[in-house]
């Protein structure tokens, strides 16, 4: 049975625990770490630039950790091709923000990840291998993002996205989305399949 999703319907609070200069290929950013209610660190950062409490309109991005396409340069997603259109966009910007969320696999975690690629290779669609491995297409929650968004002090949002869940998540937590950028990289063989799943099993706006 899938498990339903989530979105952001608990309303969470974190702080900011630590931020730091980090010097990139893209530009210059602060990179911020945060902490919870109970004194707990997160895995989950944001990537910064300008000043952002009291800022409307300021540019983010939610990206979800893909470690195969991110890191390996994976062609199986765009992943990494819409976190570096999205690096590029805020190195061009006065304010921004990058919040990248450990969320592998759309929530499943890399070693179901590595499952559903599994079952992708024999002719299932990247929904119809999450389901069949028993998990709903897309577990993400957007309450922590909601939380990093609050601690930063920023009033409101451009969100770049082709996902409409990202834009109710943040809302349910309570910060104000102004609009939507589409964030599109180019299509290549081995991810148009993936991209056409998006589109008309997901509802992202490709």
């Amino acid at each position: 049975m899938p498990v339903p999703h989530p979105l952001s319907a608990v309303m969470r609070s974190v702080k900011v625990f630590a931020r730091a200069r980090l010097p990139s290929r893209h530009g210059e950013f602060e990179i911020v770490a945060f902490v919870d209610e109970a004194g707990r660190t997160l895995d989950d950062v944001a990537v910064v630039r300008g000043e952002l409490r009291g800022a409307l309109e300021v540019p983010t991005r939610v990206h979800s950790e893909c470690l195969t396409g991110d890191v390996f340069g994976s062609f199986r997603c765009d992943c990494r091709d819409q976190l570096e259109l999205a690096l590029s966009r805020i190195a061009a910007a006065d304010t921004g923000i990058i919040l990248y969320l450990r969320q592998e696999g759309r929530g499943i975690g890399i070693a179901q990840k590595v499952r559903a690629y599994q079952l992708q290779q024999i002719g299932l669609d990247t929904v119809e291998a999450n389901l069949h491995l028993g998990f709903d297409d897309d577990l993400r929650d957007y309450s922590v993002a909601a939380a990093m968004l609050h601690a930063l002090g920023v009033a409101s949002i451009v969100l770049h996205t082709n996902n409409l869940r990202k834009i109710e998540g943040l809302r349910a937590g309570g910060v104000r989305v102004d609009h939507r950028e589409a964030i599109i990289a180019p299509s290549r063989e081995q991810n148009a399949g993936y991209l056409a799943t998006k589109r008309d099993k997901s509802g992202h706006l490709l």
